[in-house]
């Protein structure tokens, strides 16, 4: 089975103001993980964390102020997070072709990429209209609709499956259970036990800085329960 990501003792911290004094934030400690082809990761903990954090390392945006983050070669990511990664002045057909774009496809194939995340994404006329128009539910569905289309190897989900109607969360559980196999992963981030449990194949439990649990999902989901009760 190829790794496609390994973090080793990553951690994180801001510089943040806590009263008259500038002190640090410390948002992850010595995080270790391994991502391989093939495998849906969930994100668990409480708010605050880590988990949106972790994913923003995974996906490059933000590099850590200690460990080391090892990607396997050539592997493309996409981040789907609500408010980041969209143009909101340009229309939903103009940010799909430059997410093909920024996944490295040529324009030629960017071009014959963006009708199926239009019939994917099921946007109608929206398709065609400026982003900040869209409501959260609709951006949700434009960016999965392009990150499963271009044909990413590891998509990073941050939230954004709780977002829009039933018909289409379900419709998106089913892409990513038919679609990511072989050599593509998921990380999702999600409270929703029941997404979890349907989705992942393993899950990692996050909170006071570090990894509290890893494994199956209902392992880690019950020491989830039994760690805040």
């Amino acid at each position: 089975m190829m790794t496609l990501l390994t973090l080793d003792g990553v951690s994180m911290r801001y510089e943040g103001q806590r009263g008259a004094t500038r002190g640090e934030h410390s948002v992850l400690a010595g995080v270790d993980l391994a991502l391989n082809a093939g495998e849906r990761l969930g994100l668990i903990g409480r708010n605050g964390s880590g988990k949106s954090t972790l994913l923003r390392i995974m996906a490059k945006i933000f590099a850590p102020t200690a460990g080391v983050v090892r990607w396997a070669p050539e592997v493309s990511v996409s981040l789907l997070t609500l408010g980041l990664g969209f143009r909101t002045d340009l229309t939903g057909r103009e940010n799909a072709l430059l997410s093909c774009l920024l996944q490295g496809l040529a324009r030629s194939d960017a071009k014959k990429a963006v009708p199926a995340i239009a019939e994917f994404c099921e946007l109608g006329d929206f398709f065609d209209r400026p982003v900040y128009t869209y409501s959260a539910g609709m951006r949700a569905r434009l960016g999965f609709g392009s990150a499963l289309v271009n044909r990413s190897q590891v998509i990073l989900i941050d939230e954004t499956l709780g977002v829009g109607d039933v018909v289409f969360r379900e419709k998106a559980r089913a892409a990513l259970l038919s679609e990511l196999h072989g050599d593509r992963a998921v990380v999702l981030v999600s409270h929703a036990e029941a997404q979890i449990q349907s989705l992942c194949t393993s899950a990692v439990l996050l909170g006071e800085g570090g990894v509290l649990s890893a494994g199956e999902p209902s392992a880690v989901l019950s020491d989830y329960a039994a760690h805040y009760s």
